[in-house]
């Protein structure tokens, strides 16, 4: 396997020590695509996505997400079905327990989750912070007192 130095990338950035980590861990195939259960990520607009996850045979009961920071955890638990008299001759339905985990950007947060015809719609948003938005900064000319020079005096 190749091996890839990113060290280049991370000479002039602050703060993305935890993108170096996320990188180092795909490249060395610590992490895995389990098949189970299977999911599709969609972008629906600027700031907005959705996970759509096919979990046929599991009710809102059987699943559970959680959002830590920047980690999305979905877990799905079975349960003995009550069917008495029942023999499957063929179990075609997977309906095994399962995590999946997704790591999201910093600001996307979970809006919603709904449980639609087998499958579980996870909505989210980015919500960026009026503080972290890009602003414009006024350039005084040379000669002009500033209103903060005059407050000081």
């Amino acid at each position: 396997m190749r091996s890839y130095d990113l060290s280049p990338l991370f000479r002039s950035t602050i703060g993305f020590d935890h993108m170096s980590r996320l990188l180092d861990s795909v490249f060395a195939g610590e992490v895995e695509a389990p098949g189970y259960p299977p999911y599709n990520i969609e972008k629906l607009g600027e700031n907005e996505y959705r996970i759509t996850m096919a979990v046929a045979g599991f009710t809102p009961d059987d699943i559970e997400i959680t959002q830590q920071r920047t980690s999305l955890v979905i877990r799905g638990k079975t349960r003995e079905k009550d069917v008495e008299n029942v023999r499957t001759l063929h179990r075609g339905i997977a309906a095994r327990a399962f995590e999946r985990r997704f790591e999201l950007a910093d600001h996307v947060e979970v809006k919603g989750a709904r449980l639609e015809n087998g499958l579980l719609l996870v909505d989210l948003v980015r919500e960026v912070p009026e503080a972290m938005r890009p602003r414009t900064i006024a350039i005084e000319a040379a000669g002009r007192s500033s209103s903060l020079a005059k407050q000081a005096a």
